[in-house]
């Protein structure tokens, strides 16, 4: 419990909404939901309509584009720093994205001799490797969820597999801490990694309430940003769990993730997802850089 001074409340406006010709999708009926918003390397924002299949861009000159339209449930979208763009698809496991065709292929499918529960958000260490949730159906009557990493060698490693409802997740600045969302446990926890890659000692870093929480994001401070959908709220901690900011949706309810852009990296785009919207926050710190900037 937190009896300190409230935290520091920044407001938010509508960088962008939804086309009408693109609420509804022609391939399936179903009306948008956005989530896991990232920017390449010239600036462009992509971020995926989970219901639809459909991954979109918004160009530095705020044009829309739909860069694939497919079979899936595109859940999280990171772009490596090789400029790879990674999905997290629920139905489909680890998929990687052409923009230039538009194509959709597998790249992870599932551990030996088994599928994903349904993974649903991706982030990049330095070196290279992936660390993604396993979220699909888990609970708190049913804690099994995962965290896994991919390593820039090709191997994969389960880290954890008793977390209830595992879902955005963010590396420290020091990259030797995972920060891990676990929706219907209300709660994020931190996963200690060692110089050999281990995790143990897991602990709790922030008790929320209801409902839980989603996406992440970082700054250079080493703040940790959580999207809390069904506030209208992203919430900023200090890196010792201390709240610092309280972001306020001027749309709707439902802020599920971030990426931090602009040319200082301190604009926060969140995504306002039943609304439709993509919000922006100027914020005091800048994000922590992401790797799809580095130079490969």
């Amino acid at each position: 419990m937190y009896f300190g001074p409230p935290p520091k409340v920044i407001q938010t406006e509508i960088f962008a909404t939804v086309p009408e010709r693109y609420r509804t999708s022609t391939r399936n009926g179903k009306k948008c939901f956005l989530e896991g918003p990232s920017f390449d390397r010239e600036g462009n924002l992509y971020f995926v309509d989970i219901p639809c299949g459909r991954v979109f861009r918004i160009s530095t000159k705020g044009e829309w584009d739909v860069i694939a339209d497919y079979d899936g449930e595109p859940n999280g979208l990171k772009i490596h720093k090789d400029g790879r763009i990674f999905l997290a698809d629920h139905k489909n496991g680890i998929m990687l994205l052409d923009p230039k065709s538009g194509s959709v292929t597998t790249f992870i499918e599932g551990p030996t001799k088994e599928r994903f529960k349904g993974v649903n958000d991706i982030i990049f260490a330095k070196n290279g490797d992936m660390y993604f949730t396993d979220q699909g159906n888990t609970g708190l009557t049913d804690p099994t969820g995962r965290v896994y990493r991919y390593t820039a060698a090709g191997k994969l490693q389960c880290l954890i597999d008793n977390a209830a409802s595992p879902n955005g997740l963010v590396l420290n600045v020091r990259e030797n801490a995972l920060f891990v969302a676990l929706t219907r446990a209300n709660a994020i926890w931190r996963l200690p990694i060692d110089n050999d890659g281990a995790v143990n000692r897991v602990g709790l870093f922030v008790q929320l309430f209801s409902p839980g929480p989603d996406g992440m994001a970082l700054d250079e401070r080493g703040n940790v940003l959580v999207a809390h959908p069904g506030l209208g709220t992203v919430w900023g901690f200090s890196k010792y769990g201390v709240p610092v900011y309280e972001i306020k949706s001027c749309g709707g309810e439902m802020t599920t993730n971030m990426a931090y852009g602009g040319e200082d990296r301190k604009t926060l785009f969140i995504t306002d997802s039943k609304a439709g919207n993509i919000l922006m926050a100027h914020m005091p710190v800048a994000g922590k850089a992401m790797y799809s900037h580095a130079e490969v």
